[in-house]
């Protein structure tokens, strides 16, 4: 079973990267991309499913033209677990690469 992160361990989390916050009313973290068109937009999407296939941990999203929004949750967990914490750097890698 996935453990929850502590309320320790998700400050310490959201400290460190930048953009991503946690969801009102929900045990969640969130980040906005925003991308010069809806191709670039898309691309991304298309590489971070590919990520969340390999590490068997898919994000919630949603896409309108050049932004795509990110919510990670681990439902097995009941909320923000370690999972979404290597999801978010991951993503957070593939950006800055």
């Amino acid at each position: 079973m996935v453990e929850k992160l502590s309320a320790e361990n998700r400050a310490q989390f959201l400290e460190q990267m930048e953009g991503w916050s946690a969801v009102d009313g929900r045990d969640a973290i969130e980040k906005t991309f925003q991308f010069s068109d809806f191709n670039e937009a898309w691309s991304f999407m298309s590489r971070i499913a590919l990520l969340a296939e390999k590490m068997d941990h898919h994000p919630e999203w949603f896409n309108v033209y050049n932004r795509v929004e990110i919510t990670l949750s681990t439902h097995d967990a009941g909320g923000l677990s370690e999972r979404d914490v290597k999801m978010a750097t991951a993503i957070e890698e593939y950006v800055a690469g």
